[in-house]
């Protein structure tokens, strides 16, 4: 296995900007051994009674920051909390991180900056703040941008919708830097299809970090180290998931988010359990699937995590065959772009 065999070219116009209006008015291709071209407002009769949609309620904090470090301008994105130095701190992504020293103060508003308490390898750095973590939160809301993704392109600072287009319906708890980007095809009018249809749905969490934007530079992907992310699942949800399965319903994991901590919180029967703490689940092709039968994701980026999960999940020649198709038909990728309902396959 190659990181090329991930490989494909897409034409830059392909990447969407801004979300579909309304949001479930978004492509949805259905990929399964042929290949349908619906609409995610399809997905009701898309999915049966009894089955359980499994959503990320993790909710995004405007973690993209400006400042200054005397005249010279500084851009970081908090990554996650650090725990290795005292306080309130976090790992962040900064440009440009070579320049910083540590001990050096970023200046981001008035009273709001933090010193350089550390700096690790590609541009990683450790911010300490001089907040509490409450107070840190009241700061990102009023001085933070939504840390959206380098392919959507934007002037320094952000569109103002963005706070409200790159936040999912469901998002509830503060912490990630990221999207979950299947959900953000939700609204209101379709959970209530889906409620009416008999579907179920219950909720995790996982805190998707900056680590999902990080290319896969091993020749080999098996090298590459993935970035741990927290997350939870209740005994609620367990229970939820489980007796849905019981009773004859597919487990349809909304994006791959909900998919990985699912993976990683299921035993060896693929039973899921109460999870709290942090995974760093890296799926490539030839992983065993214990829990979804179905996953509603959007198109990912080549040579990435993403794509090689979804190829793990449906198959790498079907989901290229799929790529391929979407790209002819003009289908829009990424963050803000279609969707895809993708039937596991199985196993050769």
């Amino acid at each position: 296995m190659q990181t090329e065999d991930f490989d494909f070219d897409l034409p830059r116009g392909a990447i969407a900007q801004t979300p579909a209006e309304p949001r479930d008015a978004a492509r949805l291709l259905c990929v399964d051994r042929a290949l349908e071209d619906r609409w995610v407002r399809d997905l009701p009769t898309l999915l049966r009674p009894d089955d359980i949609l499994v959503v990320n309620d993790t909710r995004v904090i405007p973690a993209r920051l400006f400042g200054r470090r005397g005249e010279a301008r500084v851009e970081a994105t908090l990554m996650e909390p650090s725990p290795d130095v005292p306080g309130t701190a976090w790992r962040a992504l900064a440009r440009p991180a070579r320049k910083l020293r540590l001990g050096e103060r970023i200046d981001f508003a008035p009273s709001f900056s933090a010193l350089v308490a550390a700096k690790g390898e590609a541009g990683e750095v450790t911010l300490s703040f001089d907040l509490t973590a409450a107070e840190l939160r009241t700061a990102l809301e009023q001085h933070g941008a939504m840390p959206l993704p380098p392919y959507i392109r934007r002037e320094r600072g952000g569109d103002a919708r963005d706070k409200a287009d790159y936040q999912t319906l469901f998002a509830a708890r503060d912490g990630a830097v990221a999207a979950p980007t299947a959900s953000l095809h939700f609204t209101p009018a379709l959970l209530r299809a889906l409620d009416a249809r008999g579907v179920k749905r219950a909720t995790l969490t996982l805190h998707v970090g900056a680590g999902t934007f990080l290319p896969v530079t091993a020749e080999d992907p098996r090298d590459h180290r993935m970035h741990a992310e927290r997350g939870e699942i209740t005994v609620e949800t367990a229970t939820a998931i489980e007796q849905a399965r019981a009773a004859g319903g597919r487990i349809v994991a909304v994006g791959s988010t909900v998919l990985r901590l699912l993976e990683a919180a299921a035993d060896e029967d693929g039973r899921i359990q109460p999870f709290t703490g942090s995974t760093d689940i890296f799926i490539l092709p030839g992983h065993r699937f214990r829990t979804a039968d179905l996953m509603l994701t959007n198109f990912h980026l080549p040579r990435s995590t993403l794509f090689m999960l979804v190829c793990a999940f449906a198959g790498t020649a079907r989901m290229k065959r799929a790529y391929a198709h979407a790209i002819e038909s003009g289908y829009r990728f990424y963050s803000y772009g279609d969707g895809c309902l993708l039937r596991r396959a199985e196993p050769a």
